[in-house]
């Protein structure tokens, strides 16, 4: 039985005033009956898992893969766990097209947490032109086999489908859209993994809000959600973490 996963990317928003959203939250669901993560900016990690107290889950937005080194401005597996993070984003599609992080630099980081052994949160997802194009399946298929680990287990790995063009556009693809792709993640991991693969958790990400939260955590494979803008405020993301537990 795969335990349902809410996660926010509260990607570069949050100041220490932010914090008391996290606070708010945690009042208002002390036991929300499915896990909860956040992961704010790095300068707040250690401020908000002390917080958060084991209630809730904390990450990092990314980390890199050398354990240490002359890398200005990045930061390490060992730091984010050092800070407090139990898990990390890897792979956002704002990386991806940002950083122009590759695959095979999804796959390198994803390595390095598992070895410190922070959960890998592994985004994969396709753009508009790829969508229009037909390519959806193909695209998703070569991010899930090249960015995705060999040691990857359902333990330490978390896959979110985040479908480019949703993220924040207040545009969602439809339940079919959403049911496709993540039945063929689901059989891709079983495939690769055999009887593991079942055990992975498939976060559906891109424009999720409290008013169609519901719909998709009830169609098929969906497991939880990534959640970018709703999960900066304790009653949005509250909302969605109530149409999680059900």
């Amino acid at each position: 039985m795969r335990r349902k996963l809410v996660a926010g990317n509260w990607k570069m928003n949050g100041l220490t005033a932010s914090l008391a959203e996290v606070e708010a939250l945690i009042a208002a669901h002390p036991a929300p009956g499915c896990e909860v993560l956040l992961c704010p900016p790095a300068t707040l990690i250690s401020a908000m898992a002390a917080r958060a107290a084991g209630r809730i889950a904390v990450g990092g937005q990314d980390c890199h893969m050398a354990a240490a080194g002359a890398h200005t401005g990045d930061i390490s597996a060992a730091m984010l766990r050092d800070a407090g993070a139990s898990h990390v984003i890897l792979g956002h599609s704002e990386r991806r097209a940002d950083h122009a992080e590759t695959n095979a630099m999804v796959r390198a980081k994803a390595e390095a947490a598992l070895s410190e052994g922070l959960v890998a949160l592994i985004c994969v997802g396709e753009t508009e032109a790829e969508r229009d194009a037909g390519e959806t399946l193909a695209v998703i298929g070569r991010q899930l086999a090249e960015s995705t680990p060999d040691a990857a287990t359902g333990a330490n790995t978390v896959i979110a489908y985040e479908p480019v063009w949703a993220i924040g556009t207040g545009r969602t693809p439809t339940l079919e859209q959403i049911a496709e792709v993540h039945d063929f993640l689901r059989a891709e991991l079983a495939a690769r993994f055999g009887a593991e693969g079942a055990a992975f958790r498939l976060l559906y990400g891109g424009s999720v809000k409290p008013g169609n939260a519901k719909e998709i955590f009830a169609t098929s494979n969906v497991d939880g959600a990534l959640v970018g803008g709703a999960s900066l405020k304790a009653a949005d993301f509250g909302a969605i973490i109530a149409a999680l537990a059900g």
